[in-house]
């Protein structure tokens, strides 16, 4: 073979396997497909309320979000009322209150309710329950509380049918002996002179009365303005005692003064602490054996801060049932008595609105058959010397 031809031939190997190479690289399969875990799609942005919506939480009173029957949201007064697991159940099934459940199928209907129940919560508990459906299966059930402003009304009233009664007694006394005076008693000396005394009393009485709302009225505007001037305490028992110094002479009474050397000054009004003590006084005169002692002291309290004036009297005592209603509107424990000794049932009610007013503290303590003794606190004046020094007892007879 010549070298021409070898060269072809080499030629043609190196052609052959250049062409082989590339269409193996060309037929060559394709690596299999590597699946790779499809990352999570970034969480969208919570969506926030708008500026005009308001969580039921942020609500004093119990609120709570209701669909038919279903309670879908309870603020935290609401839950405390109805029970930690109220939400997702049955309101009438957890409830069952009758006037409830009439609200609930109103709201179904889609009107709203407005009225006044009670039975749920704690006893004697008043409710103002208002529902509002939203048009959409939904309604806003609130429960407002009451109790406070209804217990005021029934005292109003109650104030204003004891008064009525207590003012209407003396006048038909006055009626009756008017009428008397003008027909069969008119020429009758004696009778004339006994009735004329009787009326002088009963419009005693009913001055007395009269004042004592005054006062009490007086009292209850100035409630929370608190006293801010300083006074000298020291003396001023003894002054209310000249005062009744006549009405201690009839009953063969001595008054005892028992003052705290350097009594501390308090911030208080004098004209209403002067008025604490009188019907104090006035109430251990009235009720006290007679030849007993009234004994009346002033010293800095035991805890500090204030001082505590103490009135007691050797009596009858008052059974312990009656002590928590003392201070109220017109309650006596003996009404014919209290009438009969002058009493109009508001001393003691001025007594407490006069203490509260100082903001000072009233306790009553009374045993049967040993007496009654009422103490009340008014608060040091800033910078006063509250530790007790020696004691001093004076007497007035």
């Amino acid at each position: 073979m010549s070298q021409t031809e070898i060269l072809e031939v080499a030629v043609l190997l190196v052609a052959a396997l250049i062409f082989g190479i590339v269409i193996g690289r060309l037929t060559k399969p394709d690596d299999p497909p590597v699946f790779k875990p499809a990352e999570p799609a970034p969480p969208l942005p919570a969506a926030e309320p708008p500026a005009t919506r308001i969580s039921i939480e942020a609500m004093v009173d119990p609120a709570l979000i209701v669909a038919g029957e279903t309670v879908l949201a309870a603020n935290q007064a609401a839950r405390q009322l109805l029970g930690e697991r109220v939400i997702g159940r049955d309101l009438g099934m957890t409830v069952r209150h009758p006037a409830l459940l009439d609200a609930l199928a109103a709201a179904r209907e889609g009107l709203g309710v407005d009225r006044e129940i009670s039975g749920i919560g704690p006893a004697n508990t008043a409710w103002r329950l208002r529902v509002e459906p939203d048009g959409e299966g939904r309604a806003l059930i609130l429960f407002d509380d009451v109790t406070q402003a209804r217990a005021t009304e029934r005292m109003r009233v109650d104030f204003v049918a004891n008064a009525s009664h207590e003012l209407r007694t003396p006048l038909a006394t006055l009626a009756g002996f008017i009428e008397t005076l003008q027909g069969p008693a008119a020429e009758d000396e004696p009778a004339r002179q006994r009735f004329l005394g009787i009326m002088a009393t009963e419009a005693d009485r009913m001055s007395r009365l009269i004042d004592d709302l005054l006062s009490l009225s007086r009292i209850e505007l100035d409630k929370y303005v608190r006293p801010s001037e300083r006074l000298t305490l020291a003396g001023m028992i003894a002054e209310v005692g000249a005062a009744l110094q006549v009405r201690l002479d009839a009953d063969q009474r001595t008054l005892v003064i028992e003052e705290a050397a350097d009594l501390p000054d308090v911030i208080a009004d004098r004209d209403q602490v002067l008025q604490l003590l009188h019907n104090l006084m006035s109430n251990a005169l009235k009720y006290g054996h007679t030849g007993t002692p009234i004994t009346v002291s002033a010293r800095p309290d035991p805890d500090g801060g204030c001082v505590r004036i103490s009135v007691a009297d050797v009596g009858d005592g008052i059974a312990p049932e009656h002590l928590p209603r003392l201070t109220e509107r017109f309650y006596r424990v003996d009404s014919q008595r209290s009438r009969t000794m002058g009493g109009t049932g508001l001393g003691l009610a001025i007594v407490k609105h006069i203490v509260e007013r100082h903001r000072g503290r009233l306790e009553i303590e009374s045993k049967l058959g040993e007496g009654t003794k009422v103490s009340f606190t008014l608060p040091a004046a800033p910078g006063a010397d509250g530790a007790p020094r020696h004691g001093t007892a004076t007497e007035a007879s």
